[in-house]
């Protein structure tokens, strides 16, 4: 008999199924026993990413085919709108880890004004724990149903939870620029909006009106426990991976750039995935991607009252499969680094 945990993904063919199956293939306490999809079935996953060497592994099945007395937990990468119809038929029976948007928000409404009211389990939404490893590691140990952030949010609250609990900045005028590699948009993304000719294009989209501000908001506020004012504007960069979001705050009276190092370092010591770049080391895509770490770097504002912080992730590791990964380790009892790139 095995001793490994039986796990299924479903949409294991997406850019984050594919990324989660790489993980959970190489994980030493996990056996993939269905790779779910929409329209890829009967076929071996390496097929579609030869980077995912396990020949072991099941072949694809359609989505709707999973048995759910078949595993232990099933992750869900699914769209929004789509992931909470599968999670009503699962709840209850298995560990259910959800990488959509569908139990992110703890008020419905606020659900339905970003992503409307394609839900089927809104009397579900505050039974998921929000997978934050860095600040709701003790909410997560032998927890059964996960929802992972969001990718910019993942980004931009690592850096900020601690600043605000400690009241290192202010509460207002934070502004937020992030620019994230194009896999984030998914595989329906169309690469000629990035490339033409022999030129590549750039762009923000969706400023001050994207779907991930009520989470980013929602988050922030819970520690925070006061309004904090914000503006977002995220772009999409001509490269497949990484994200990073450059964070403008103004620092109340008493506080410096010192007092925002300190905090980076004791957040890093207390977290594996979290590094603060303190020298001159360029905090780029390259430290990041592939990994499942979240970089820090601070630099000076020409202002002493205001700080400038640099946080980036791998989109689809950190912002995605890879803390899937982390949370359901956790959930687990086992080390959050294991089957993980540091």
């Amino acid at each position: 008999m095995s001793n490994k945990i039986s796990v299924a993904v479903i949409g294991s063919t997406g850019y984050v199924g594919l990324e989660l199956t790489r993980i959970l293939s190489k994980h030493p306490n996990v056996d993939i026993v269905f790779l779910g999809t929409e329209s890829n079935a009967n076929i071996a996953i390496q097929n579609i990413d030869e980077s995912i060497n396990d020949e072991n592994l099941p072949l694809t099945k359609l989505n709707k085919e999973f048995d759910h007395k078949t595993a232990d937990t099933v992750f869900l990468a699914l769209p929004h709108g789509v992931s909470n119809k599968f999670v009503k038929l699962y709840y209850g029976n298995l560990q259910i880890i959800d990488l959509s948007a569908d139990f992110r928000l703890d008020n419905f409404n606020i659900y339905k004004n970003n992503y409307g009211d394609n839900h089927d389990s809104p009397d579900l939404l505050k039974k998921f724990v929000y997978g934050l490893p860095e600040f709701h590691k003790n909410d997560l140990i032998n927890f059964k149903n996960i929802s992972i952030p969001g990718c910019y949010p993942t980004s931009i609250l690592i850096p900020l939870l601690p600043l605000l609990s400690n009241k290192l900045i202010k509460d207002s005028n934070i502004i937020i620029d992030s620019k994230s590699g194009y896999s984030g948009a998914g595989k329906n993304f169309d690469l000629k909006n990035l490339k033409k000719d022999y030129d590549y294009n750039f762009y923000n989209y969706n400023t001050n009106s994207h779907r991930h501000i009520c989470e980013i908001k929602q988050e922030l506020e819970k520690i925070h426990k006061s309004d904090v004012l914000f503006s977002f504007n995220p772009h999409i960069l001509p490269n497949f991976r990484g994200m990073m979001s450059t964070i403008y705050c103004d620092l109340p009276v008493g506080i410096n750039k010192k007092n925002i190092e300190e905090c980076f370092l004791e957040l890093e010591s207390k977290n594996v995935f979290v590094k603060f770049f303190k020298n001159d080391e360029r905090a780029d895509f390259f430290s990041v991607q592939n990994t499942n770490k979240c970089n820090l770097k601070l630099f000076n504002h020409y202002n002493d009252s205001k700080i400038i912080i640099v946080s980036l992730i791998d989109n689809l590791q950190k912002g995605a499969a890879g803390q899937a990964v982390q949370c359901f380790n956790l959930s687990q009892g086992l080390d959050e680094s294991t089957g993980l790139n540091i």
